[in-house]
Formats: structure tokens, C-alpha cells, sequence
């Protein structure tokens, strides 16, 4: 017997396919079990995980909506930018996404190297077994320091070791948030602003509206009542969409974020997919 839904979309989750513990089918599968109505994937950089979960979803009834998240840069600043319903055979999509995949992969590289100046013995390999898809990032790194003994969790690798200011941290290539924007809307998407109170990029908003920005992240896991009540003003002074959705990742990754417990209604999918129409 399926449990009472928390929310009936969640729109905000990671699978294997990037840094979440769970593989596209079983989110889909737990998205199930808890009685959603839909389930945004929104991996980092990357819609690898897309096919397996449209698939499953086929399986269990659950509607997926197609997602990702850009991680952006602006002036040092991280901005990140889902997007919704891009066409996945958008050859400009595709391109991109290769070039954001390309400099993720230098960047391990390079972490790698300043950790083995640094008398730590860790390899590519020892990296590439966290990673369940094609994006890799420092989480992966992270477990595998964890695993070869060097830090007892993945906070203390970022803290000494890969973190900004760490001795082995790397910058990484970026879009600016209005490139990630430029580069969902042509791919036929929508996008949205992801958990705007955590950097508090309320004057930025504006700017972003006019370069094509169509939502806000609403109901979040960082997102304080406040926040939620500031933003949904925000977001109808401009007239955008409101999404939610609780940045799922599994425990091991975001303790205490649970699958669900932020969200929207289906109603907000309708209105994404309206969008992409016109």
C-alpha cells in the first residue's frame, strides 16, 4: 500500500547520475512508494540519468519531469539555474553539456594531483567508483577519501583538503547564470532559480528576469518561512512561475532532506510545460 504523499511533485532531485545516492529507477520507485504524482531529475550538468527514469516511470505511473541543475558563477559567486522539459535531442544542449563535462573531468584531474603532492595516495579510479555517471565532482572525491582513510567524513575532506581555501581546492569552469539561462531557453526549457535565500541574490533577480528567466524555487530545504514568503512576492511582481522541491540526495549525502517533504503541486508542472509550448 502506497503512504500518504508529502507533496505531490517533488521537483528538485539528484540520482546516481550525478551526486545523489539513489539511480534514476529507484527514485522513481520511492517517488512510487510515497504515493507522488511526479518527480523532477535535476542532476548536476548532466541529464544522463533522464532515459532510466522516464522509463521507470513508465513503469510505476510516475510522471518525470525532465531537469537539470547548472551550477553558474557570478563573480565568484555560485549561482545554480534548473532547468525544465529541455528537448533531450537538442544537439545545443548536448554540446554544451559535453564542454561542462570535459572541464568537470580536468578539474578531477587536477584536485587529484595537488591530493598526491600532498602525500595522498588517491587515484582516478579511486574517484571514478563513487561516480555512478558521467558527472563527476568533489563529493566523489570526497567519499573517496573517506574510504581510503585519510578524513573519518566527506565534511572534513572539503574543510581540509578540497574545499575553497583548502590546499588542493580547484576553481571549476562555469556558465554565468545568464549563459545557464541563454542555454536552457534554447534548448527548448524552462528556467528557474534555484534556492534563491541561500545566497541572497534578491537584486540579481530583475536582471535575470529580462535575460529569460521563468521561475523561482520556492519551497525549499534551505528555505526558512520567510524566505518562502519573500520569494513568492518576488515571483509574482515578475510574474514567475513558483517551483519546489527538497534538493533530495539520500541521507548519506544531505542528512535529514528528506524525498518529498519539500515540494509543489502537479499544478506547477502544467504551468512549466504550458511555457515550453509557447
Amino acid at each position: 500500500m502506497k503512504s500518504k504523499s508529502i507533496t505531490e511533485v517533488d521537483l528538485h532531485c539528484h540520482t546516481t547520475a550525478s551526486d545523489g545516492i539513489l539511480t534514476p529507477r529507484q527514485l522513481i520507485i520511492l517517488a512510487s512508494q510515497l504515493g507522488f504524482k511526479g518527480i523532477g531529475i535535476t542532476d548536476h550538468d548532466t541529464i544522463q540519468g533522464w532515459t532510466e527514469a522516464m522509463k521507470a516511470g513508465m513503469e510505476t505511473g510516475i510522471e518525470v519531469i525532465r531537469g537539470i541543475e547548472l551550477n553558474t558563477d557570478m563573480n565568484g559567486l555560485e549561482v545554480h539555474v534548473l532547468g525544465y522539459e529541455m528537448q533531450p535531442d537538442s544537439s545545443y544542449l548536448r554540446k554544451h553539456l559535453g564542454i561542462l563535462q570535459e572541464a568537470r573531468v580536468q578539474r578531477m584531474h587536477e584536485i587529484i594531483s595537488k591530493l598526491q603532492d600532498l602525500n595522498i595516495k588517491i587515484t582516478v579510479e579511486d574517484v571514478r567508483r563513487f561516480a555512478g555517471g558521467e558527472s563527476v565532482g568533489r563529493p566523489h572525491i570526497a567519499q573517496a577519501l573517506v574510504e581510503l582513510g585519510y578524513v573519518i567524513s566527506t565534511r572534513e575532506a572539503f574543510d581540509r583538503f578540497i574545499g575553497p581555501g583548502a590546499p588542493a581546492y580547484v576553481p571549476r569552469y562555469k556558465l554565468s547564470p545568464i549563459q545557464g539561462i541563454e542555454l536552457i531557453r534554447e534548448s527548448g526549457g524552462v528556467p528557474v532559480l534555484a534556492h534563491p535565500g541561500l545566497k541572497g541574490l534578491d537584486e540579481h533577480i530583475p536582471i535575470w528576469v529580462d535575460a529569460g528567466l521563468q521561475g523561482l524555487e520556492i519551497s525549499h530545504s534551505d528555505h526558512s518561512s520567510e524566505d518562502e514568503k519573500r520569494y513568492i512576492e518576488i515571483a509574482e511582481k515578475y510574474g514567475l512561475i513558483m517551483t519546489g522541491g527538497s534538493d533530495f540526495h539520500g541521507e548519506v549525502r544531505k542528512p535529514g532532506v528528506q524525498l518529498g517533504k519539500w515540494g509543489t503541486s502537479f499544478d506547477v508542472v502544467t504551468k512549466i510545460r504550458e511555457l515550453v509550448r509557447k
